[in-house]
């Protein structure tokens, strides 16, 4: 298993009139912490599209609102890959407030596409070397 962390701060842009954070901008954090854990694990996204040729297209989203956040809110995203990636990436995400609680639960489901052929292809070497020590 692999997570990683990082930290969004809830910007005014991102609330509704009440000053919650909107209930549509939650994909974005899960983006966020899936980018971030990526570059973590030595493979930011841009070489996985420039240098690789190789898309992530999201297949699906299910996602659990638990409690909120506000503007100004500092939220930790932890993102979390709990199995080794076949044809396909799952990404487990959680959000927590600034009290370390969490307040949403999200399940990620990604799968690989050759850029030039447009087709789907396996979790290519490059990705999951780096992924498979935390999977012995």
């Amino acid at each position: 298993m692999f997570t990683t962390e990082t930290h969004h701060r809830v910007r005014y842009a991102e609330t509704d009139k009440m000053g919650y954070l909107y209930y549509g901008h939650y994909p974005m954090l899960y983006e966020i912490g899936r980018v971030e854990m990526l570059r973590d694990l030595g493979i930011p996204y841009i070489t996985i599209e420039d240098d690789h040729k190789v898309m992530l297209p999201v297949l699906h989203v299910d996602a659990k609102y638990i409690g909120s956040a506000y503007y100004d809110n500092l939220l930790t995203i932890r993102s979390t890959i709990k199995e080794l990636p076949t044809k396909m990436i799952t990404v487990y995400t959680e959000i927590l407030n600034e009290d370390q609680k969490i307040i949403h639960k999200a399940v990620v489901k990604l799968f690989f596409i050759d850029m030039l052929t447009q087709k789907r292809i396996s979790a290519p070497d490059f990705f999951n070397a780096p992924l498979k020590q935390y999977f012995v």
